[in-house]
């Protein structure tokens, strides 16, 4: 179990980080490779891990690590979803240094600290870092909030991004609630410029850089204006075939939404809806 306590504001943090000079952030993407990735980064190297880590840990990691708890309406994930003990299970090694909740959202609510049993637990608010340029109708991803905040706060630690690909699989989906397109914009300038590393290229990016290096006579300006315009293209015939789509399963649809409506809502649903009516001003009646 860790020694001493974990910080609760961001520049306790900025100085927990900052003590590790290679810090790798590990998605949970069915791209990333424990076995390789504690083969290849030394013994120092903090591991971060998010969430339901049991989705990339299949037997206990002994390497320095720490998760993160992301926190909801309902407060940390783990904690509602009583998946605390079985993430726990597979961080409980020697270099195990405790949970970070994680707030991103203005309606997430931390979870108390009794609420994830007897680990170390510290609390890290970066709602505000996001607030004058993510779009405003998503929050951010734990793993981008992260990873910006640290790129900033810790210059002088290597921060390195582990399968943080944002594409679906067969096994996980996207969430709705973030910006991905966004996220990856903005990661893959920042890989560009040095401020994040990135744990393997993406194929996208790769394709581009080999055309600039194939054909010199083009500028990296042209590249990029033609790129936009084949992707504007493609994504706009994505959208026809989407359209045709809807319209061969509106009757699915509506079945679905049916069966969702008197489905038991979740506390999570619950949460969201009260807090709803608060913005709105609504008020109980009485009875």
């Amino acid at each position: 179990m860790t020694t001493g306590s974990l910080p609760s504001d961001r520049e306790g943090w900025a100085a927990f980080f900052s003590g590790y000079s290679r810090i790798v952030l590990v998605a949970n993407s069915e791209q990333v490779d424990i076995v390789s990735l504690r083969a290849r980064y030394a013994e120092d190297t903090l591991f971060v891990f998010f969430n339901k880590v049991f989705k990339v840990l299949s037997e206990p990691f002994e390497g320095n690590a720490l998760i993160v708890a992301r926190s909801s309406p309902s407060g940390a994930n783990i904690v509602y979803r009583r998946e605390v003990d079985a993430v726990l299970r597979l961080l409980r090694g020697p270099g195990f240094r405790g949970i970070a909740n994680l707030r991103a959202g203005p309606r997430e609510v931390f979870s108390r600290r009794e609420e994830f049993g007897d680990a170390e637990v510290g609390f890290l608010d970066l709602c505000e870092i996001f607030d004058d340029f993510y779009p405003r109708t998503h929050v951010p991803t734990s793993g981008f909030a992260l990873a910006f905040w640290l790129s900033e706060a810790c210059p002088s630690s290597r921060v390195v991004l582990a399968g943080f690909s944002s594409r679906r699989s067969d096994r996980w989906k996207l969430f709705h609630d973030h910006d991905w397109t966004f996220e990856q914009i903005l990661q893959r300038l920042l890989i560009r410029t040095g401020a994040l590393d990135s744990d393997g290229r993406s194929q996208d990016a790769e394709g581009v850089e080999r055309i600039a290096a194939r054909f010199p006579q083009f500028s990296p300006a042209e590249i990029a204006v033609v790129s936009a315009q084949v992707l504007s293209e493609r994504l706009e015939g994505t959208n026809m075939a989407i359209d045709r789509l809807m319209s061969l399963t509106r009757l699915h649809g509506r079945i679905d939404g049916f069966f969702r409506r008197i489905k038991p809502k979740t506390r999570k649903q619950k949460a969201s809806e009260i807090e709803a009516k608060e913005a709105r001003g609504d008020r109980p009646t009485g009875g």
